[in-house]
């Protein structure tokens, strides 16, 4: 068992349950799943970026991704239905954790400038969502061999009822909010 799922456990469970005065265990908020998306607008004009993509977000993930395609034609941007426009990874389990704790306790500081988490991602039901403007702040990649500075979104589920709790459990798990 990872040290991150121990934690929250021995210390976030009890934490929320003194804050919040759940009475079943089953209310008390917990991490469902992330989801690593990365949409590449620019592959309409060169598919060969896709291929790069997903094996930087397979190598970010621990988890092979999956290519997303558009479900719509825009005809503005040259973009057919079916065409492959982006990948992204759902982790959930114990590779959910070894991400979480990865990305709040070694990606987040190695960001330029980072003074915190904006609170306002959160979507009204307890599940956040940042971006990332460069998948260089994660160890796995290798500064050398990127072609291209890319994003990606992260989106925290939580089995949290509302925001407050939602942001109490990130809180509490280790995630650096801004005041």
């Amino acid at each position: 068992m990872g040290a991150l799922r121990e934690h929250y456990e021995k210390e976030c469970v009890p934490a929320l349950t003194k804050e919040y005065g759940y009475a079943n265990v089953m209310e008390i908020p917990k991490l469902e799943k992330v989801v690593l998306n990365m949409g590449l607008g620019e592959a309409v004009q060169n598919p060969k970026i896709i291929e790069g993509a997903v094996e930087e977000l397979t190598r970010i993930a621990g988890q092979k991704a999956v290519v997303t395609k558009a479900k719509k034609s825009i005809a503005t941007y040259k973009l057919r239905e079916g065409m492959p426009i982006g990948c992204r990874v759902t982790l959930r389990g114990e590779r959910m954790y070894d991400f979480f704790s990865k990305l709040v306790n070694i990606s987040l500081p190695r960001v330029r400038d980072f003074r915190g988490l904006s609170p306002k991602g959160f979507d009204g039901r307890g599940n956040y969502s940042m971006g990332v403007k460069e998948q260089i702040i994660f160890p796995e990649i290798d500064y050398d061999r990127i072609d291209k500075i890319k994003g990606l979104n992260i989106t925290i589920v939580t089995t949290a009822a509302d925001d407050a709790s939602g942001r109490s459990l990130l809180k509490l798990m280790g995630m650096p909010f801004r005041k």
